[in-house]
């Protein structure tokens, strides 16, 4: 029987929506710490990154670790078209979405044909190719060394030229994406994809276009990572290579198991938590590596669904077993 305490998932959504709005406007009244500003503001790009990848592997049970190349072609782009160019930042951002987009469904068709280690050797090796043509194209990308000078973002006569205002239209875009998501996950196409990770065979005999919810799901992945990009491109204003390597695809998926897979807020959460245990072990980065490992294994052996979908069964566990006292 469910829980007769239980709020419906719609007004929990609603509550959690409601408390990260209010929270962006608070962090930006109230902080001050140049520093804070710019752990949150990586913590709000890889989110996106995360939100879009946990609807591939999440609710439709496909693994990617070609991510680190979508968030690399949208810097890219971004920062080619505007420095190279002369373009605006918000056109080079939708042509790299485009670009994108049409890279990733032709990624996508053959590549979601294959299952199981198969597929995730076929994207890790489209991310691989990717990187070294960012730093071998060097006409374009400016090599191994890196693309300098991509503007800032503006709108009319708002520049987003330091931490401060970056916060603001990265966590704005967090905010948008979240709600997207949330949309698609409560529509026809979220109960397909629920459907296609649970069993792909009854999915398709239940009339789900299989290889269809599949390619497109792991395109719109494909533009989150690519907005994250670009995103980062104009707040950093230089880009290389090194970025977007192969430790980049693992991270996220990390970040994916770690918060919960399937768990839209536990995107948030496990990216927040990977990403602040990151920037705390920034001065001893021999140990990044290690520490990751520690704690992936300790999530997947004690919470296997994640820290944020495990720790709420455990406080509801808590509740039900809880013992009445009786007064006479």
């Amino acid at each position: 029987m469910p829980d007769a305490g239980a709020i419906p998932q719609e007004k929990t959504d609603r509550l959690y929506f409601l408390l990260l709005g209010s929270a962006i406007v608070m962090a930006g009244v109230f902080m001050e710490s140049r520093y804070y500003y710019i752990v949150l503001n990586v913590i709000g790009l890889n989110t996106i990154v995360v939100v879009g990848l946990n609807l591939l592997i999440g609710f439709a049970g496909q693994i990617s670790l070609g991510h680190a190349a979508f968030y690399g072609l949208g810097s890219y782009f971004s920062g080619i078209l505007t420095v190279n160019y002369g373009l605006s930042p918000w056109l080079a951002m939708g042509i790299g979405m485009i670009v994108t987009a049409a890279i990733a469904c032709m990624i996508g068709y053959p590549s979601l044909k294959l299952k199981g280690h198969y597929l995730v050797m076929a994207t890790l090796g489209f991310s691989i190719i990717v990187n070294i043509l960012m730093g071998e194209m060097d006409q374009f990308t400016g090599g191994h060394d890196g693309l300098i000078g991509i503007p800032p973002i503006s709108i009319g006569p708002i520049v987003f030229d330091d931490d401060a205002r970056n916060f603001y239209l990265i966590w704005t875009f967090v905010f948008v994406c979240m709600l997207l998501a949330r949309n698609l996950l409560n529509s026809r196409v979220g109960r397909a994809l629920r459907a296609i990770r649970g069993s792909e065979a009854a999915a398709s005999s239940l009339g789900v276009n299989v290889s269809q919810y599949k390619v497109k799901v792991f395109v719109l992945s494909a533009v989150y990572a690519s907005v994250a990009g670009s995103l980062y491109a104009h707040y950093i204003t230089f880009i290389s290579p090194g970025t977007y390597d192969f430790y980049y695809s693992i991270q996220v998926v990390t970040m994916v198991i770690v918060g919960g897979q399937g768990s839209l807020w536990g995107s948030l959460f496990g990216t927040a938590l990977l990403t602040t245990i990151s920037e705390a072990l920034h001065v001893a980065r021999q140990y990044h590596v290690i520490a990751y490992g520690i704690f992936l294994t300790l999530v997947l052996i004690f919470l296997p669904e994640g820290i944020l979908v495990g720790f709420g069964k455990l406080y509801r566990s808590c509740r039900v077993n809880k013992p009445s006292i009786s007064v006479q």
